[in-house]
């Protein structure tokens, strides 16, 4: 018996909103944001950018390969943005102005309008002030959502031969090895690691929280991105020696990391260090792509069950990264959460706000033992985007990138993960037999 998760009204509402959000999130080359200072388009194609109106005036690639299952984004702004990327891959390493460090083969955070590399998050534009409290490396995730946007385009277009493609001197697929093997991992489980001294981001969507140690998000992504390594090289590079490699390590991540990340209550903890409450986002996401076997499947699955009929994850059908019962301390969520120099406030942004982001992860999760609470989560996220819609005027920004009642608290208006990653995975929910 199939499971009907939504109605067809409610899917071709969310289908129509979400390609209004991808193109309130298009720059055009050679144009500019309206209501921005950041000045005109000068990459040479046309930006994807994290969101609409003014917010986020630049190019993310985890945003960018987070939407592409969306099917929304085009061959040609696909292509743009994976040479875009590639062209900006370090070469070389290099020292920052704040003590942090570029290794080689690293990925950028973002790309400016005016093509410039910024591989920290933290800030916008600023290469002297970009490091510091925010990584002693790069965001880690880049690297592995830099091979997605190619395994996409490559999957999507057949064109198998731009992975030959020269980009500054070296070949796009031994840029994407680079990528790979740029990631600090454990020798022993492959999973992706990082110390309190040289510490990068485990997943951007937790750029601000300090984590330590083995980091599962990252992990997860790693698994994946070595998956989509194998049939890269096995279908379009004629390498069965890589592809076998590759498979390899995959194998090793899918029995490692349930192996070395501990389970609270029904899910994994974030990090075996620093901020290693139990992650609601890694785990659902582990269960979206098909990491654990059915058991653990189903123990998630159950333990995000009783955390949304407990109303401990979910307000109008956005996702806290961490359930209530898990928050660290009274004053905040995560262990450490930085905002600069100060720490966000609990219930703000990362720090215990909702995001719609993993709203679909969490459902899909959730559909697989009870449909009809994930039928209710999927209408709670529907009511809120109907309600506020940003297409009702300025006054409304649904999607928005998070949100809390704590003091009405909203950021971030036409955030495109938060309709173009639920869109897809409650598509997938629905044709669940």
């Amino acid at each position: 018996m199939q499971v009907v998760l939504i109605s067809s009204e409610d899917l071709a509402y969310l289908e129509n909103l979400a390609a209004d959000v991808v193109q309130a999130s298009r720059i055009e080359a050679g144009e500019m944001i309206s209501g921005s200072s950041m000045g005109l388009n000068q990459t040479g194609g046309t930006l994807v950018r994290p969101g609409g109106r003014a917010c986020y005036p630049a190019f993310w690639i985890r945003d960018f390969a987070m939407s592409l299952e969306s099917g929304l984004i085009s061959l040609d702004e696909q292509e743009h943005a994976l040479i875009l990327t590639a062209t900006h891959q370090q070469d070389g390493a290099m020292m920052v102005p704040s003590g942090s460090f570029v290794p080689d083969g690293s990925i950028p955070d973002h790309i400016t309008l005016s093509n410039r590399p910024i591989y920290f998050p933290g800030t916008l534009d600023d290469a002297h002030l970009q490091g510091g409290r925010w990584g002693e490396l790069p965001a880690l995730d880049d690297h592995f959502y830099f091979i997605h946007i190619a395994w996409q385009f490559v999957m999507s277009s057949g064109r198998g031969e731009i992975l030959s493609r020269d980009v500054n001197g070296v070949s796009l697929f031994d840029r994407l090895e680079r990528a790979f093997r740029a990631v600090p991992s454990d020798d022993e489980s492959g999973v992706v690691c990082c110390t309190e001294d040289l510490r990068g981001v485990s997943f951007g969507f937790c750029d601000s929280v300090f984590q330590t140690g083995a980091l599962l998000f990252c992990s997860i992504l790693k698994y994946q991105s070595a998956l989509e390594m194998t049939e890269l090289s096995k279908k379009y590079c004629n390498d069965p020696g890589k592809a076998m490699w590759y498979k390899a390590m995959a194998d090793r991540l899918r029995r490692n990391i349930p192996r070395v990340f501990g389970m609270k209550r029904g899910l994994f903890e974030a990090t075996t260090g620093l901020s290693a409450q139990p992650d609601v986002w890694g785990s659902a996401y582990g269960v979206y792509i098909n990491l654990f076997d059915k058991k653990v499947a189903d123990e998630i699955s159950l333990a995000l069950r009783e955390a949304y009929l407990n109303q401990t994850i979910s307000h109008r059908g956005y996702i806290r990264h961490v359930r209530t019962t898990d928050d660290h301390s009274q004053s905040t969520a995560w262990e450490q959460c930085i905002n600069g120099s100060q720490t966000f406030p609990k219930n703000e942004y990362q720090n215990g706000a909702y995001w719609a982001t993993p709203t679909g992860w969490v459902c899909y999760a959730i559909a697989r033992v009870d449909s009809q609470a994930a039928s209710k989560l999927a209408k709670d996220y529907i009511q809120n985007l109907r309600e506020e819609d940003f297409r009702h005027g300025e006054t409304c920004g649904a999607p928005w990138e998070c949100l809390h009642p704590d003091g009405n608290h909203k950021r971030n208006p036409v955030y495109m993960t938060s309709i173009t990653c639920p869109l897809p995975a409650l598509k997938k929910c629905s044709n669940m037999v």
